[in-house]
């Protein structure tokens, strides 16, 4: 499959008239109360939090290319406020009380981000939706009705899943390999790149100086040296995400994930009709190699899955540019959910990282004796989750007592991963193992494949 635009950092950039003019640099060293790195979801929120807060600090957030030139205007759009982390992973330092009050946290995060947006005149085609997560095969049914009650187990409030079968499934969207999936209501569809550009908006509103085309060298207590200068700050935050990896002394903290969309043309009325849709729900699946989907705003659908999952030493793509081996992997999976698809032209592909720690669980934290702060390794749920990680930087930075900063993520240990080749080896064995698990499952094994196993202990996963 051709595709007419390839990278341009993403489709959401094409929507909105093309990539932005950058803000000015960092011209000489200055003083700041904190300073960001990184001017993406991350920095944006926590910058926004402190300045309502404390109006008087002096932050500055310094970015190396543009505000929202990463995952923050590249992702596939969910703001979801999911939690697919491994809640045991949590409980060996918290208790089940602070991991589901953290589970409710982050599905908080929908309403927080819709809110704030209104507040600030941000048109980000925020449109509150289902999640819709279906599965095609047997061994993917049990999973899906495994993650319904595991879901129902935690949540606070119960009739925020259900699960529905195979006609409940097409009724919203004509699947027709569809047996069942879940539904997760509350959530909502958001274009990235319209949220990251008003939210840089905002805080430039509130005071905050945003320092683009400026990249950081080092980062150190009190200090940030970059390219273009030195800002001295009491408070340092590093927002970094996927891009974390290639700060000197970081190359092993956060894995840089790769993930890749592509977007189709314009549907037509009549097929739309054949696929229905009208919920605009957010679409997944239970495949271990699962893909994420959207309807937009102006009746396009966006498909997005891991693509080539990871280059050797963390290496990030060129403004966006994927593989054609990526995008015939993507139109695969689209016109298998949708076979009514086949014959729609693809207008865009594009990819981007996103960062994994070691356990891949997310984290957010603050050093008391350093004062430098971090909050990322969000595994693909930065959207929403970046929300609540600026709400508690925030409290941390201020030093509040709140209920936020005694969440289970907050100041977690996380080992390093290991240097290369082995991240290299482990990460793509684990995605061939998966797909060798659902080739299996797809061929007619009724229950997980053992293959998808062995991929999740390789990696820790």
């Amino acid at each position: 499959m051709q595709v007419k635009r390839n990278g341009d950092i993403s489709f959401w950039y094409a929507d909105i008239g093309g990539i932005p003019a950058p803000r000015a640099p960092l011209s000489g060293d200055i003083d700041a109360d904190v300073a960001i790195v990184g001017g993406g979801y991350t920095g944006l929120w926590t910058a926004y939090y402190l300045k309502k807060a404390r109006p008087t600090l002096r932050i500055a957030i310094v970015e190396r290319e543009f505000a929202g030139f990463g995952a923050s205007g590249r992702n596939g759009g969910w703001l979801s406020g999911a939690f697919s982390w491994s809640r045991e992973k949590y409980l060996k330092s918290s208790s089940r009380e602070g991991v589901a009050a953290m589970q409710h946290a982050m599905a908080g995060t929908v309403g927080e981000v819709t809110r704030v947006a209104h507040t600030e005149g941000i048109d980000a085609d925020i449109l509150q939706v289902d999640n819709l997560t279906v599965a095609t095969n047997a061994a993917q049914l049990a999973r899906a009705r495994q993650e319904c009650e595991t879901i129902r187990t935690w949540d606070i409030d119960k009739d925020r899943v259900a699960f529905v079968d195979a006609k409940q499934v097409q009724a919203r969207i004509n699947i027709p390999q569809a047996m069942g999936g879940f539904v997760i209501h509350g959530q909502a569809r958001v274009q990235p790149a319209k949220l990251v550009r008003g939210l840089a908006a905002a805080v430039e509103r509130l005071g905050v100086s945003i320092y683009e085309r400026t990249t950081v060298t080092q980062i150190e207590k009190g200090r940030l040296t970059t390219d273009r200068g030195t800002v001295r700050a009491e408070t340092i935050v590093r927002a970094t995400e996927g891009f974390t990896a290639g700060i000197p002394g970081e190359e092993r903290t956060w894995l840089a994930l790769n993930s890749a969309q592509i977007v189709t043309e314009p549907v037509p009325a009549a097929l739309w009709k054949e696929i229905g849709w009208e919920g605009h729900e957010l679409l997944g699946n239970t495949a271990h190699a699962y893909c994420y989907a959207q309807r937009t705003r102006e009746g396009r659908i966006t498909m997005g899955g891991r693509g080539v999952p990871y280059r050797y030493g963390s290496r990030t793509d060129v403004n966006g540019q994927t593989q054609q081996a990526t995008i015939d992997q993507l139109h695969a999976i689209l016109t298998t959910l949708l076979p009514q698809t086949a014959g729609l032209r693809i207008d865009h592909a594009w990819c981007g990282v996103l960062g994994v720690p070691r356990d891949w669980c997310t984290t957010v934290g603050l050093d008391p004796k350093t004062r430098i702060g971090w909050a990322g390794g969000y595994v693909g749920l930065g959207v929403s989750s970046s929300n609540l990680a600026g709400r508690t930087l925030a409290d941390l930075v201020l030093g509040h007592d709140t209920d936020l900063v005694r969440l289970p993520w907050v100041n977690r240990s996380v080992r390093r991963w290991e240097p290369e080749p082995f991240r290299w080896l482990g990460v793509h064995s684990m995605y061939q193992l998966y797909h060798m698990a659902d080739r299996r499952e797809n061929a007619g094994l009724g229950r997980t494949s053992k293959l998808a196993a062995l991929a999740d202990a390789i990696t820790g996963h």
